[in-house]
This record gives structure tokens, sequence and C-alpha cells, in this order.
């Protein structure tokens, strides 16, 4: 069973995503909070696989929450709900490991299959919507200057990390190098490996603000 932790200061929104998740029969919703303080308090009693987090909660909210979850032994993943696409607390979750963000008016199939991804170890890049949102943030904060930390990667790891920035699949990585797709994965981890990162999100990420590629970049 997937167990999921909703966190949502809006009760309506809480017990809308429960009869929504509910249907499934290999999902169990097994807690809901109210604020952040009780989502890490949660999630450390229930060890859900994965926490549905809206980022704007009063006393304590998704950010912090989220970054105190994530730095946990063994955490859960956490998918960021939001009212806005181009938020900076998004962008800052998905700097600290969020596994990636859903509009809050997504439609129940996307819902689904993105917590499946979260659960087989993907990241939910929503393709166009979380690449708007890492270039816009750092048009406004540009490069941090950190090439050095891609250095110990080697050429083909530094070029898989550039397509993978650019929105490319393992597949479509594969048919540009002439690889199996097996060999994309390694490299894939391999690079997360060396740059500590949990998933492709926040190789996203760090792709941009290493200056790496450019927002705008093809």
């Amino acid at each position: 069973m997937i167990r999921i932790l909703i966190a949502d200061d809006e009760r309506l929104v809480r017990t809308g995503l429960r009869l929504i998740l509910q249907s499934e029969a290999d999902i169990d919703v097994v807690g809901e909070a109210g604020d952040g303080r009780e989502a890490i308090a949660l999630a450390a009693r229930l060890r859900p696989s994965v926490i549905l987090m809206d980022i704007r909660m009063p006393d304590l909210d998704g950010l912090e929450a989220t970054r105190r979850i994530l730095g946990q032994p063994e955490p859960p993943r956490v998918i960021v709900l939001t009212t806005f696409d181009l938020d900076e607390y998004v962008y800052e979750a998905l700097r600290v490991g969020a596994s990636g963000f859903l509009l809050k008016d997504a439609p129940e199939d996307q819902l689904m299959a993105a917590i499946r991804v979260a659960v087989d170890g993907g990241s939910i890049l929503a393709p166009s919507v979380t690449r708007r949102l890492i270039e816009e943030f750092v048009r406004r904060c540009p490069s941090s200057g950190q090439p050095d930390r891609l250095a110990g990667l080697t050429a083909r790891e530094t070029e898989v990390l550039r397509l993978l920035a650019r929105g490319l699949s393992n597949q479509e990585i594969a048919q540009r190098f002439v690889v199996s797709e097996h060999t994309v994965r390694t490299h894939v981890a391999h690079l997360l490996q060396k740059l500590d990162l949990r998933d492709r999100t926040q190789a996203v990420v760090l792709a941009y603000e290493s200056g790496l590629i450019k927002p705008g970049e093809g």
C-alpha cells in the first residue's frame, strides 16, 4: 500500500483529497495535518510513503516542514501542492529535495500518476511548468557560481545533466547518445550520487544555478 499524509491548512481541501485518494485500491491515507509542525510530527510517527504538502500554511509553512522532514533518515517523498505555478516557495521546496509539485486544480489522474512516480523514486517534473518556474527564479537570482561542484563529473555525466535540465527523458537521452536506457540511468545515478542530490528535480535546479544551462536555452 502507498501510505499518504495530507498536509493542508484548509479542511475542505484535505477532505477532497482524501475522498479522491481513497477510491484507489493501493492507496491508504494514513493522516492529515493542518500546519507544518503537525506534518513533521505525523511524518515521524506514521512513516508515510508520500506527503502531499501545501506550501502556504500558518505557524510553520510547508517549505520549512519539507526541509525538516527531508533532513531526517529515510524520509518520505514530498509532493508540493500550490495554487500558483510561479511561486518562490515551490522553487525553494524543489531546491531542498521535494520530488516535484502539482497545482491544486490538477486532474485526478495527474495526481495519482504523480504519487506513483514519486513512490517509484522519480520526480514530478511537470516539464513545462517546472522548467518555467526554475528559469523564472534563476533570472531573478543569477547563477550562484557553483561550477566547481560539477568538477567531479565526467564529460558524459555533465552532458547528461545538461540534457536533463533541458527536459529530455532517459529514452530521449539514450537516442541522442545511441546507447541503452540502462546506460543513461547509470549515468544519472552516478551524477546524483557525486553531487549529493536526491533526484532529477534537484539536478535540474543545480544545472541552472551553476550556469551549466541558461534560462531560455533550448
